[in-house]
């Protein structure tokens, strides 16, 4: 497995804030480096969380933060194959056992509580079931089935009547992730998932209560925070937002009052954080028609967590001039388990595997070296 070089180019003093613990709601964490939540598609029959799972997470317990992949709320809120979920008693306890051992190695882990919405296929529903969404717009690209890749479908709109059932799945996947034994949970509000959806003007074009005014497009969002909180208490709860991202085909007319709002309207749950991808998911940090996020970051509440693209020297930047109190990396804890250990020694980075990113066994999962393997 090929390595590339860091560059850092910060002050000592900025690189030491990186490196500081901070106090999430309850938790002190060691540092402020967290692992972003990754879909690798390996979960078995029944969306259980894979044995080699236990290992994958201890292997990166030196997180400041661990949160989990995101699993589904329900067997609708699955959009790709091979994914975990939070809603029955098999997952729980796959999961308990892992955030055992994370905790044996004096981690910290949250779940982040998935629903899909329309980006699935009538092949990974329940008797075939079409895909919800907040409108019957269908998504461009493709979903990731047992029959391969294949043209995602129009979505059926969920009706008026179905919003306090939906709601109920997610307070029901926050009560089971309490009894797997997590710190927390982050609400996936964004990635153009099914939160998102109902959030954006492109793709939520009701005109009941939940559709039209920002105010009722973030409707569903706040119902499923109140419920979420309900159970944990807003200082174990974060939430993801992508205001600039076009992940998942999905935009908004006005993103900057959109998400405004949005946040303004959080603060009153008094979350533990507030998870941003800053441009686009994966992609460009810089978007034309975008707005400065560090409006968002001044009208919340909740610590910020910042998101895409970091290396770093642009995390050490970022929180040592306070435009983020934590920075999380995706891909680098992909191929590095001891990520922070590499940043505080500026030590090469190994690079991921794209062809073992998603699926398969334990190739590219659980056996890419640490520092201590190769010294």
């Amino acid at each position: 497995m090929s390595t590339i070089a860091t560059t850092p180019d910060v002050s000592s003093s900025q690189e030491k804030n990186l490196f500081e613990s901070v106090k999430l709601g309850p938790i002190t964490l060691s540092n402020r480096i967290v692992m972003a939540p990754l879909t690798r598609s390996r979960a078995l029959e029944g969306d259980v969380p894979c044995e080699s799972a236990i290992t994958y997470y201890t292997q990166r317990a030196s997180a400041g933060l661990i949160i989990a992949e995101a699993s589904q709320i329900s067997p609708q809120g699955k959009g790709y194959v091979f994914t975990p979920g939070i809603y029955n008693e098999a997952q729980i306890t796959a999961w308990k056992r892992i955030t055992d051992a994370v905790h044996a190695k004096g981690g910290h882990i949250f779940l982040q509580l998935w629903h899909v919405g329309r980006i699935s296929h009538p092949s990974i529903q329940l008797n075939g079931a079409l895909p919800v969404g907040p409108s019957a717009i269908r998504p461009e690209g493709k979903s990731y089935t047992l029959d391969g890749f294949v043209d995602m479908v129009t979505p059926r709109a969920l009706e008026t009547e179905e919003m306090p059932g939906l709601v109920e799945q997610y307070r029901l996947a926050a009560i089971n992730a309490l009894a797997a034994g997590f710190d927390g949970v982050e609400i996936h509000a964004a990635n153009g998932y099914l939160l998102d959806q109902f959030l954006r003007d492109k793709t939520n074009q009701r005109t009941d209560g939940y559709g039209g005014s920002i105010e009722n497009r973030a409707r569903l969002l706040l119902e499923v925070t109140e419920a979420v909180t309900s159970v944990w208490g807003g200082d174990r709860v974060g939430l993801r937002l992508s205001p600039l991202s076009k992940f998942g085909d999905i935009a908004d007319s006005n993103p900057e009052a959109l998400f405004t709002y949005v946040v303004k309207a959080l603060n009153r749950f008094k979350l533990v954080y507030l998870h941003v991808i800053e441009g686009d998911t994966g992609g460009e940090r810089e978007l034309d028609g975008g707005f400065d996020l560090q409006i968002l970051r001044r009208a919340s509440d909740s610590l910020y967590m910042a998101n895409n693209g970091y290396d770093k020297a642009l995390a050490s930047t970022s929180v040592g001039e306070k435009r983020a109190d934590m920075i999380a990396f995706g891909r680098p804890y992909i191929a590095n388990p001891d990520l922070v250990e590499r940043l505080r020694s500026n030590a090469p980075l190994n690079t991921p595997d794209p062809a073992t990113m998603y699926g398969g066994g334990d190739g590219g999962y659980i056996d890419y070296p640490a520092l201590s393997d190769v010294s």
